[in-house]
């Protein structure tokens, strides 16, 4: 009986519906039940969103919500949900709101006292994160990084003391700049990308950053992955030190000997990535 009551939907009430990540079967039924009955539906990508719909034979009102119109179909839901429309809000796959403009509707949902029921179910950074092998017990989720460098490095420099796994997610053409970044900012960490989850063909690479980047010039990246990296240790020499001594040794060695050669020494003997130390040593050699 208490599973027939909250399957039940509200008039005026905001649903937050996620949705699979790859597996259609991880849909729970709570969910369908939702989506079966509310008044409208809002999508990220409608188009998607319909093929999920008519998978399981549910025709409603689709209305597009997503990171351009936010605004403006935000305030056209909350005028819906004021005069009594039941609203479920998904993304394209996983936990809306997470990584998703669906934070903006909350928001004006709870200033205007409209009611809010979450709906558990699936998520890919949590699904990631049980069995990549790092720890569990506490960790932070960044989600994707900002797009431009000076952004992103920033939010690195302010995590990379946290002893916590962090998380982040990013889209296959982006991921050899974001861990030639990650390299750069965090240092040599053990790391986990995985890709693909709940798919056919989910895969789970488990090696040093440098390593993993290094794979990455051998093969193509595909979907969209999670990349967890392992929290700052103690034991660690903090970042700017190591900095300040490999660029010091680089400096020197570069007086005497090829640029090409004192890249792959400097790479190896502190754990970086040769482009990054190459980088450096033209960017001093043109000042």
């Amino acid at each position: 009986m208490e599973r027939n009551k909250m399957n039940e939907v509200n008039n005026g009430t905001l649903y937050l519906v996620p949705t699979p990540i790859g597996n259609l079967s991880d849909i729970t039924q709570r969910a369908i039940d939702i989506l079966a009955n509310v008044d409208i539906i809002a999508a990220e990508d409608t188009r998607h969103t319909k093929l999920l719909l008519n998978h399981f034979n549910i025709h409603k009102r689709i209305i597009a919500y997503h990171e351009h119109n936010k605004h403006v179909a935000g305030e056209y839901l909350i005028e819906q949900l004021r005069i009594g429309k039941s609203i479920a809000q998904c993304s394209d796959a996983g936990m809306p709101v997470i990584s998703d403009p669906g934070y903006d509707l909350v928001k004006k949902a709870l200033a205007e006292n409209i009611s809010i029921v979450p709906l558990p179910g699936a998520n890919a950074a949590l699904t990631a994160l049980i069995a990549s092998g790092l720890d569990s017990r506490q960790f932070v989720f960044i989600g994707f990084l900002p797009k431009t460098n000076t952004k992103k490095k920033k939010i690195l420099k302010d995590i990379s003391n946290i002893s916590m796994t962090l998380i982040f997610y990013e889209a296959p053409h982006r991921l050899k700049e974001t861990l030639d970044i990650l390299l750069s900012e965090l240092g040599n960490r053990y790391a986990v990308l995985a890709r693909e989850l709940t798919k056919k063909f989910e895969t789970f690479e488990r090696n040093t950053l440098s390593e993993l980047r290094k794979k990455l010039d051998e093969e193509s990246a595909r979907g969209e992955y999670v990349i967890l990296v392992e929290g700052f240790k103690d034991t660690e020499v903090k970042k700017e030190e190591v900095e300040k001594d490999w660029k010091k040794v680089a400096l020197s060695l570069v007086e005497s000997e090829p640029l090409k050669d004192v890249s792959r020494k400097i790479a190896v003997e502190f754990n970086l990535s040769r482009r990054e130390v190459y980088q450096y040593l033209i960017s001093k050699k043109n000042d």
